[in-house]
């Protein structure tokens, strides 16, 4: 018992990310909340957090990371298909319609990892180093 009990402590000591995602759920039943409502606003809280991540990073950097404003974007507008979709009178035409821009905010993301100006420093040595 006492070897099956250490597994399960070491195991949520490595993947802490169940054991939260665990309580936040059981947190979620005891209260009464309807799911799709809990899950909106845990997306608004990612979405504070992202920003505040973006402020944060503005402010010691004198930068603005597109990566972040994109992330931002694409958290809000699923949220908003969520809520969408949890309505009764569903309007199919505004779900499609996001639907297509968090698709075309997910291609500026890939674009802006992939054309972003670390990633040809990066390039560029391991071309050297292959040489």
């Amino acid at each position: 018992m006492k070897k099956a009990l250490l597994k399960i402590r070491k195991y949520f000591e490595y993947n802490y990310e169940v054991l939260i995602a665990m309580i936040l759920f059981i947190a979620i039943m005891i209260s009464g909340l309807e799911f799709f409502k809990a899950i909106i606003y845990m997306l608004e809280f990612i979405v504070i957090m992202e920003v505040v991540k973006m402020i944060s990073d503005f402010i010691k950097k004198e930068k603005l990371r597109l990566r972040f404003v994109i992330d931002i974007f694409i958290i809000f507008l699923i949220r908003d298909v969520i809520i969408q979709a949890s309505h009764k009178n569903m309007d199919y035409f505004d779900i499609l319609f996001l639907l297509i821009v968090i698709f075309v905010f997910f291609i500026f993301r890939i674009m802006s990892i992939k054309y972003s100006p670390g990633s040809n420093k990066i390039n560029n040595k391991g071309n050297n180093s292959s040489e």
